[in-house]
Protein backbone atom coordinates (compact mmCIF):
# COMPACT_ATOMS: atom_id res chain seq x y z
CA UNK A 1 0.00 0.00 0.00
CA UNK A 2 1.40 3.43 -0.92
CA UNK A 3 2.25 5.82 1.90
CA UNK A 4 -0.02 8.76 2.74
CA UNK A 5 2.59 11.03 1.16
CA UNK A 6 2.61 9.00 -2.09
CA UNK A 7 -1.19 9.08 -2.22
CA UNK A 8 -1.13 12.84 -1.65
CA UNK A 9 1.21 13.29 -4.62
CA UNK A 10 -0.92 10.93 -6.74
CA UNK A 11 -4.23 12.68 -6.03
CA UNK A 12 -3.84 15.62 -8.48
CA UNK A 13 -2.85 13.14 -11.22
CA UNK A 14 -5.90 10.97 -10.51
CA UNK A 15 -8.13 14.08 -10.43
CA UNK A 16 -6.95 15.08 -13.88
CA UNK A 17 -7.36 11.49 -15.10
CA UNK A 18 -10.99 11.54 -13.94
CA UNK A 19 -11.58 14.84 -15.76
CA UNK A 20 -10.05 13.49 -18.98
CA UNK A 21 -12.14 10.33 -18.74
CA UNK A 22 -15.37 12.31 -18.35
CA UNK A 23 -14.28 14.81 -21.04
CA UNK A 24 -13.95 11.95 -23.51
CA UNK A 25 -17.76 11.57 -23.35
CA UNK A 26 -18.31 15.27 -24.12
CA UNK A 27 -20.36 17.86 -22.29
CA UNK A 28 -23.79 17.70 -20.66
CA UNK A 29 -22.86 14.72 -18.49
CA UNK A 30 -24.62 13.95 -15.21
CA UNK A 31 -22.89 14.51 -11.89
CA UNK A 32 -20.63 11.52 -11.30
CA UNK A 33 -18.65 10.18 -8.39
CA UNK A 34 -15.56 7.98 -8.50
CA UNK A 35 -14.05 5.81 -5.80
CA UNK A 36 -10.27 6.09 -5.63
CA UNK A 37 -8.55 2.82 -4.79
CA UNK A 38 -4.86 2.12 -4.37
CA UNK A 39 -3.73 0.47 -7.61
CA UNK A 40 -1.94 -2.22 -5.60
CA UNK A 41 -5.27 -3.07 -3.95
CA UNK A 42 -6.93 -3.28 -7.38
CA UNK A 43 -4.27 -5.67 -8.67
CA UNK A 44 -4.54 -7.84 -5.56
CA UNK A 45 -8.33 -8.03 -6.01
CA UNK A 46 -8.20 -8.52 -9.80
CA UNK A 47 -4.81 -10.02 -10.80
CA UNK A 48 -5.96 -10.24 -14.43
CA UNK A 49 -5.72 -6.42 -14.56
CA UNK A 50 -2.02 -6.38 -13.62
CA UNK A 51 -0.93 -5.83 -17.24
CA UNK A 52 -3.27 -2.81 -17.54
CA UNK A 53 -2.37 -1.07 -14.28
CA UNK A 54 0.94 0.40 -13.15
CA UNK A 55 1.05 1.03 -9.40
CA UNK A 56 4.28 3.01 -9.70
CA UNK A 57 3.10 5.41 -12.43
CA UNK A 58 -0.50 5.56 -11.11
CA UNK A 59 -0.76 4.74 -7.40
CA UNK A 60 -4.51 5.57 -7.48
CA UNK A 61 -7.11 3.96 -9.73
CA UNK A 62 -10.45 5.79 -10.20
CA UNK A 63 -13.56 3.59 -10.34
CA UNK A 64 -16.74 5.17 -11.74
CA UNK A 65 -19.82 4.80 -9.54
CA UNK A 66 -23.45 5.48 -10.38
CA UNK A 67 -24.41 9.02 -11.40
CA UNK A 68 -25.65 11.33 -8.66
CA UNK A 69 -28.70 13.60 -8.77
CA UNK A 70 -27.44 17.14 -9.37
CA UNK A 71 -30.42 18.76 -7.66
CA UNK A 72 -30.02 16.92 -4.32
CA UNK A 73 -26.24 16.57 -4.33
CA UNK A 74 -25.79 17.33 -0.62
CA UNK A 75 -28.38 14.74 0.31
CA UNK A 76 -26.85 12.15 -2.04
CA UNK A 77 -23.36 12.72 -0.61
CA UNK A 78 -24.68 12.41 2.94
CA UNK A 79 -25.89 8.88 2.15
CA UNK A 80 -22.56 7.61 0.77
CA UNK A 81 -20.60 5.07 2.76
CA UNK A 82 -17.29 3.88 1.35
CA UNK A 83 -15.80 0.44 2.00
CA UNK A 84 -12.41 0.32 3.70
CA UNK A 85 -10.56 -0.31 0.40
CA UNK A 86 -11.58 3.12 -0.94
CA UNK A 87 -8.81 5.57 -0.04
CA UNK A 88 -10.42 8.62 -1.64
CA UNK A 89 -13.15 9.86 -3.94
CA UNK A 90 -13.66 12.35 -6.76
CA UNK A 91 -16.83 14.10 -7.86
CA UNK A 92 -17.40 15.53 -11.34
CA UNK A 93 -20.02 18.22 -11.82
CA UNK A 94 -20.84 20.67 -14.58
CA UNK A 95 -21.22 24.15 -13.14
CA UNK A 96 -21.77 27.79 -14.13
CA UNK A 97 -18.89 30.16 -13.41
CA UNK A 98 -19.42 33.90 -13.06
CA UNK A 99 -16.94 36.77 -12.87
CA UNK A 100 -16.28 37.79 -9.22
CA UNK A 101 -18.32 41.01 -9.46
CA UNK A 102 -21.35 39.12 -10.82
CA UNK A 103 -21.02 36.43 -8.17
CA UNK A 104 -20.93 39.07 -5.42
CA UNK A 105 -24.25 40.47 -6.68
CA UNK A 106 -26.13 37.15 -6.46
CA UNK A 107 -29.11 36.99 -4.08
CA UNK A 108 -28.86 35.01 -0.83
CA UNK A 109 -31.58 32.48 -1.70
CA UNK A 110 -30.17 29.47 -3.54
CA UNK A 111 -32.92 29.13 -6.18
CA UNK A 112 -32.77 32.81 -7.06
CA UNK A 113 -28.99 32.73 -7.28
CA UNK A 114 -29.06 29.65 -9.50
CA UNK A 115 -31.63 31.24 -11.86
CA UNK A 116 -29.74 34.53 -12.07
CA UNK A 117 -26.41 32.75 -12.69
CA UNK A 118 -27.92 30.63 -15.48
CA UNK A 119 -29.20 33.75 -17.24
CA UNK A 120 -26.18 36.00 -16.65
CA UNK A 121 -24.60 37.22 -19.92
CA UNK A 122 -21.04 36.71 -18.61
CA UNK A 123 -21.59 33.15 -17.37
CA UNK A 124 -19.26 30.36 -18.43
CA UNK A 125 -20.01 26.67 -18.25
CA UNK A 126 -17.33 24.49 -16.73
CA UNK A 127 -16.62 20.95 -15.57
CA UNK A 128 -15.34 20.77 -12.01
CA UNK A 129 -13.63 17.73 -10.50
CA UNK A 130 -13.04 17.77 -6.74
CA UNK A 131 -11.19 14.94 -5.01
CA UNK A 132 -10.17 14.07 -1.46
CA UNK A 133 -8.32 11.34 0.36
CA UNK A 134 -9.96 9.38 3.17
CA UNK A 135 -7.33 10.31 5.73
CA UNK A 136 -7.73 14.04 5.02
CA UNK A 137 -4.15 14.11 3.72
CA UNK A 138 -4.96 15.51 0.31
CA UNK A 139 -7.45 17.39 -1.77
CA UNK A 140 -7.43 18.44 -5.40
CA UNK A 141 -9.61 20.34 -7.85
CA UNK A 142 -9.50 20.61 -11.63
CA UNK A 143 -11.76 22.79 -13.77
CA UNK A 144 -12.19 22.86 -17.55
CA UNK A 145 -14.02 25.80 -19.13
CA UNK A 146 -16.43 24.85 -21.88
CA UNK A 147 -15.30 26.17 -25.25
CA UNK A 148 -11.68 26.22 -24.17
CA UNK A 149 -11.04 22.50 -24.36
CA UNK A 150 -7.31 22.78 -23.83
CA UNK A 151 -7.51 25.14 -20.86
CA UNK A 152 -7.67 23.23 -17.60
CA UNK A 153 -7.09 24.87 -14.24
CA UNK A 154 -5.80 23.04 -11.18
CA UNK A 155 -6.26 24.63 -7.78
CA UNK A 156 -7.24 22.85 -4.57
CA UNK A 157 -9.13 25.95 -3.40
CA UNK A 158 -11.65 25.99 -6.30
CA UNK A 159 -14.45 24.24 -4.37
CA UNK A 160 -13.96 24.39 -0.58
CA UNK A 161 -17.57 23.48 0.27
CA UNK A 162 -17.60 20.53 -2.11
CA UNK A 163 -14.28 19.27 -0.73
CA UNK A 164 -15.73 19.50 2.77
CA UNK A 165 -18.81 17.50 1.69
CA UNK A 166 -16.60 14.85 0.05
CA UNK A 167 -14.49 14.57 3.21
CA UNK A 168 -17.71 14.03 5.17
CA UNK A 169 -18.46 10.89 3.10
CA UNK A 170 -15.59 9.25 4.98
CA UNK A 171 -16.76 10.30 8.47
Amino acid sequence: MPSAEELGFALPVATREVEEFVASAGWDQPTQIFALVATETMIAAAPEMADQLDPVASPLTPLAQESLPAEDLGEALARIEWPEQVVGCALVQEIVVLPPEAEAALPEDEDGARKLAAEHPDRREARLVAAVLRDGGGQSCVMRLRGEEDEVFSDPSLAPNLLKALNATFA
